[in-house]
């Protein structure tokens, strides 16, 4: 059951091209924002569709396939672990993001257009 703790998978569309850093210590780093969608019935038996985003961060390996393979509206799937940390705005706030940092991911294309 270790291998549960502090697991998240999704999969999802991403709402842009990642956005690609190298740190100061020369290794890669590929953020993306991740769409998952879902469905519920409102009062009239429709159906709603609500959208979550998810803050996704990929380092070395997957951060090149990311920065290689990924853009605006590609769909792929995500196992890897909740992270949580503060940093500090440009106008001196003190923020705080959740982020999975991921382990595994899958790519599956550019989404359809309908």
């Amino acid at each position: 059951m270790s291998n549960l703790t502090n697991s998240v998978r999704l999969t999802g569309y991403l709402g842009a091209a990642p956005e690609i850093k190298i740190t100061e210590n020369e290794k890669k780093l590929a953020r993306i924002s991740l769409a998952t969608h879902a469905f519920k019935r409102d009062g009239d038996d429709g159906l709603v569709k609500t959208t979550d985003w998810h803050q996704i961060v990929l380092w070395g390996k997957q951060a090149e396939l990311a920065e290689k393979y990924l853009d605006k509206g590609s769909e792929i799937a995500i196992e890897g672990r909740l992270s949580y940390r503060y940093y500090t705005a440009g106008d001196g706030t003190k923020r705080f993001t959740t982020e999975v940092v991921v382990n595994d991911i899958h790519l599956f294309g550019k989404r359809q257009s309908a």
